[in-house]
């Protein structure tokens, strides 16, 4: 399995309601975004896909979150934007694209970094 690697980063603030701690009050992340994904087979180029196309894809997804209050947003008006949920969405809307395009990668995981020690990871079973 060949495997490919991005990283990318958006600002966002959240809460997490209920928290017994400093993370219930508003407060913002610069956060960071690692996409892998990939292909038991090369493309015709000698690639899993393009690294500049990935990159695209992945802001298209990230630009949503940029710049926002995570907690006003619809997908969280009934859980918490927490770092697993919000791997959890960024996992679901890349499938989702990377599908709409006919690519023939496998999307493998999101590992979503809130702080530089701190990272949730999202993966399918």
């Amino acid at each position: 399995m060949f495997e490919l690697m991005v990283t990318t980063h958006f600002e966002a603030a959240h809460c997490i309601p209920n928290y017994p701690g400093k993370c219930a009050r508003l407060h913002g992340h610069n956060w960071t975004v690692e996409v892998c994904v990939g292909s038991k087979t090369l493309n015709e180029l000698g690639m899993v896909m393009d690294f500049k196309l990935l990159k695209k894809d992945i802001g298209v997804v990230t630009e949503r979150l940029d710049h926002h209050y995570l907690n006003e947003m619809d997908i969280w008006r009934e859980t918490p934007p927490t770092a697993e949920h919000i791997a959890w969405y960024i996992f679901r809307e890349l499938k989702d694209l990377l599908l709409s395009r006919g690519e023939k990668i496998s999307l493998l995981h999101i590992k979503v970094w809130e702080s530089q020690g701190s990272a949730a990871l999202y993966r399918e079973a």
